[in-house]
């Protein structure tokens, strides 16, 4: 059956736990909902607020691929894989947990907040060897239209996940449409409004309202103002 559910800012979990502002989308951490777990292989999702100088200590993490999108200031990351850089505006990180991985990320200003969107996606394969990707995207490529960054490497110029799955994202100017074409049929999708005001198949959303859609064929994203979103097309 074809459904779109949207979900209010005010209905997700927030959690303030000082240097952290966080908006939990699915059961995560102590918020547990067993009627909000996921929607199809999406895991978590989460919109962070990290204040200067905040810091994820080294945790570990295993069989998911996890994004990160980075929407206002500096991030940095490093992993027991060695690896290490910073993550600006607009840039997209991967990484796929496997078999396991240990990883910190902080903000690299101690004095300016920076705000990030974390995705999990449930992997195909369990027991993967781990690996990390990072790569830098111009807004240009994103305006008005949607701009594919991660997919499960079938996309040229994309991150790859083990997941067939693509998350897209746009820069919307007011006054534009955008539409969308499933990938399949019994497809999921989920489109989240980092800012602005857009009317989804008719339906209103605003920043930080959600929209959980099931085998619907075709999205119209009409952007009532300029606005930046994220969708993802996935099983």
């Amino acid at each position: 059956m074809n459904m779109i559910t949207t979900v209010p800012s005010d209905r997700r979990y927030f959690g303030d736990f000082g240097w952290l502002k966080t908006r939990w989308h699915f059961s995560f951490g102590e918020y547990y909902d067993p009627a909000n777990t996921n929607w199809g292989t999406l895991r978590v999702f989460n919109d962070d607020v990290v204040e200067g100088g905040g810091i994820f200590d080294m945790h570990p993490h295993r069989d998911m691929e996890i994004i990160t999108y980075m929407i206002d200031g500096e991030l940095r990351h490093e992993d027991s894989l060695g690896n290490g850089d910073v993550l600006r505006p607009g840039e997209v990180q991967v990484m796929s947990a496997g078999k396991g991985i240990l990883h910190s990320e902080g903000n690299n200003s101690p004095t300016v907040p920076l705000r990030l969107l974390q995705i999990w996606i449930e992997p195909r394969t369990r027991g993967a060897k781990p690996r990390w990707e990072q790569k830098p995207f111009k807004r240009e490529q994103r305006v008005n239209q949607w701009f594919p960054a991660v997919s499960s490497g079938n996309v040229p110029g994309t991150l790859a996940i083990d997941q067939d799955a693509t998350i897209y994202v746009s820069s919307l100017q007011g006054g534009k449409t955008l539409t969308h074409q499933s990938a399949g049929t019994n497809r999921h999708a989920y489109l989240f409004v980092i800012n602005g005001k857009v009317t989804l198949n008719g339906k209103a959303l605003s920043g930080g309202d959600q929209a959980r859609i099931v085998s619907e064929p075709v999205l119209n994203v009409s952007a009532d103002q300029d606005s930046e979103l994220i969708l993802i097309d996935l099983p």
